[in-house]
């Protein structure tokens, strides 16, 4: 599953420089896939679509931080736990119901990001 920030997050920042994705994004602020990923120009995404890495994508919350699903690998592949959570001083990142992965598709989608 993805990590999801609630409505209670106080907009500190602590959890963005953390995400070793660069999944985290300030509310209203649109997300990349090529933001902090070795994506570049035309990419097949691993749901079969065919983008540009580079192609924005509406924010997901306007007010609070907010965590881009298809780049949350609860940092598998990287760390233990999930960094946001370890960091957030008000336990807004939590696990997200609505996004249920295995952590081979985790790490699957961490090596898709982050080609050597």
């Amino acid at each position: 599953m993805a990590i999801t920030i609630t409505d209670e997050c106080i907009n500190c920042g602590a959890c963005e420089p953390e995400c070793p994705n660069n999944a985290i994004y300030e509310g209203g602020a649109e997300w990349k896939y090529s933001d902090g990923t070795s994506l570049k120009g035309i990419i097949q995404t691993l749901d079969g679509n065919e983008i540009l890495a580079d192609n924005p994508f509406e924010p997901v919350n306007m007010d609070v931080y907010y965590i881009a699903h298809d780049k949350c690998t609860e940092c598998v592949g990287f760390h233990d736990e999930p960094q946001c959570a370890a960091v957030c001083p008000v336990d807004c990142c939590v696990d997200d119901p609505d996004y249920r992965e295995t952590e081979e598709e985790l790490l699957a989608k961490k090596n898709f990001m982050h080609l050597s």
